[in-house]
């Protein structure tokens, strides 16, 4: 497996699993709907669908992080970083991930990985009248740690990568997203072509 077969797979993965996850908003929504027609409609609110709610947000959060990693969405200071040369931005970005990022998730996940266990073995649950066991949701942790981990060491190959060559590798993109772009832009009056092209081309991983 070569090195962009490689990055491509975790990528892929990433994609994968934030897809997967984001149809939580959906159910989300449906919940809060529901629970808003049974609250005021019906006066017949539930006592668990603040604690439920909150799982299912936290849980779309943490678990959509490596997707964000994987599409570059992450924000970070831009004002000096866009305009440095591509090996520049992977000096500054493979020490910032030695630094910070590695510490920090692998911190997470051996954490997260602590508190499941605890609240798995008492069945930890939440403090209402329906209570709701809380040892699934905090297993989201060390999970999410976990493939955020596995996308941060694909980031550092990349950087690695291109400070070898002085080009960032190509991404695994989402075609939605840069769909998207292309059709906001082809409807807008006020960019000119160069810059609408500019924008796409960003949109499909050109990084830098």
């Amino acid at each position: 497996m070569n090195v962009q077969r490689l990055l491509h797979t975790a990528d892929l993965i990433s994609t994968w699993i934030g897809k997967a996850f984001a149809w939580l908003i959906v159910a989300l929504m449906l919940l809060v709907c529901i629970e808003v027609f049974k609250r005021y409609i019906l006066n017949a609110p539930t006592a668990w669908i603040y604690d439920a709610s909150n799982m299912m947000y936290g849980t779309l959060f943490m678990m959509a992080g490596a997707y964000t990693l994987a599409q570059d969405g992450h924000v970070r200071g831009d004002f000096l970083y866009g305009s440095m040369p591509p090996r520049r931005q992977a000096s500054l970005d493979l020490v910032l991930y030695f630094l910070f990022f590695l510490p920090g998730i692998v911190a997470l996940t051996w954490a997260g990985w602590s508190y499941y266990q605890d609240s798995l073995a008492m069945h930890e649950q939440t403090f209402n009248a329906t209570p709701l066991p809380l040892y699934p949701f905090k297993f989201v942790i060390p999970l999410s740690g976990a493939i955020v981990l596995m996308q941060g060491v694909a980031e550092i190959i990349r950087c690695i990568v291109c400070i070898r060559t002085g080009q960032w590798p190509p991404r695994l993109k989402d075609a939605e997203e840069a769909d998207v772009v292309a059709q906001q832009l082809a409807a807008s009056e006020y960019v000119d072509e160069e810059s609408r092209q500019l924008a796409i081309e960003k949109s499909k991983g050109m990084k830098g």
